[in-house]
């Protein structure tokens, strides 16, 4: 017996992450090759056109699990009956502003979105912001929204997580699904500490830690950090356009593994509040290694912290209270 749909809403919908995440949920890529979705897309009144173009190509793709789709620019429409919501849309930082306009541009959004799915979603509506600064625009939907679980409020970092085990899969000259349980800490920003301390490689002789196989300290604390930190602006400045693709499929990989489940024995990065462990202050929400199991998170504990992560973890640490008190004076102007 088929499924019942699941009604996926994305914001930004028209813009380039959202016009790749679309096809790819509509597919079955996010939720599964057996999962009917609904999809709500969400826009601003300039993308109205582009918007319906894209709700447009959506029908015509004939995607046999794609049981509707709204595209609207009206938030109470969109928010509506929403189990999982992928929050693409935001205000992106322009030449010559201030991270204070950033901030406050986004505040107004998020303030309308959030009471939106507080009002209108389902009640264990599920929520990923996507939008930068990810972990901060979390924050303000939260703030905005109390009644959303604080379980279900979380940001993307996977997109750092998999490029670290993309550049480890290189270095090493294996297959990137060989390699698991890198670690992204922190802020989805220049600050985010990738950690590749208790990452494993499967080799044909066995597994064995990242560390040893690449044996080289000097390239896993600076080439590899700097890479994965810089590798958004990189592509800016190669393509002259922001990720879009690789944000999309790793947006699918958030949702799948909070979902269905992460594999026995990995674990994965999520931006989700922090209960204290591994002295975070409560309250933030900050990239954790976790696994996922029906449908909840668990940060995974008891891992070492040696000198040189502390540091560097405490550092994301202060970027993202710097964040939240400039979110803080925004929201109260």
């Amino acid at each position: 017996m088929e499924k019942d749909p699941v009604t996926v809403l994305v914001t930004g919908a028209a813009g380039q992450v959202g016009y790749a995440l679309v096809p790819l949920i509509a597919r079955g890529v996010m939720l599964g090759p057996d999962q009917p979705v609904i999809l709500h897309m969400l826009g601003i009144e300039l993308a109205k056109e582009a918007l319906d173009a894209v709700k447009m190509e959506l029908i015509d793709a004939a995607f046999p699990l794609l049981k509707g789709v709204i595209a609207t620019t009206d938030v109470v429409e969109a928010c509506t009956g929403v189990d999982i919501a992928v929050m693409v849309g935001g205000f992106p930082r322009k030449e010559g502003m201030e991270r204070r306009d950033v901030m406050s541009n986004n505040v107004s959004i998020y303030k309308a979105q959030a009471s939106a799915l507080e009002k209108h979603a389902s009640a264990n509506c599920k929520v990923l912001v996507v939008a930068n600064p990810a972990n901060t625009n979390a924050f303000i939907l939260k703030e905005f929204a109390p009644s959303i679980p604080d379980k279900n409020i979380t940001c993307l970092t996977r997109l750092d997580h998999n490029r670290a085990l993309g550049q480890i899969s290189e270095r090493l000259d294996v297959h990137v699904n060989k390699v698991k349980n890198v670690i992204i800490w922190g802020n989805h920003s220049s600050t985010q500490y990738p950690d590749a301390s208790h990452a494993t490689v499967t080799t044909d002789s066995g597994e064995m830690s990242v560390t040893k196989a690449v044996s080289n300290d000097q390239w896993l604390k600076t080439e590899l950090i700097a890479t994965v930190q810089q590798r958004g602006a990189a592509i800016i400045q190669a393509r002259k356009q922001s990720s879009a693709l690789s944000a999309a499929s790793s947006a699918c990989d958030h949702i799948r593994d909070w979902v269905l489940g992460t594999p026995k024995g990995s674990w994965v990065s999520m931006g989700v509040y922090s209960d204290g462990s591994y002295g975070i202050p409560a309250g933030l929400i900050y990239s954790f290694p976790v696994t996922c199991e029906k449908g909840e998170w668990s940060i995974v504990q008891g891992l070492k912290i040696d000198e040189f992560s502390r540091t560097k973890m405490d550092a994301t640490t202060n970027d993202l209270i710097e964040e939240k008190s400039l979110a803080y004076s925004c929201l109260n102007e």
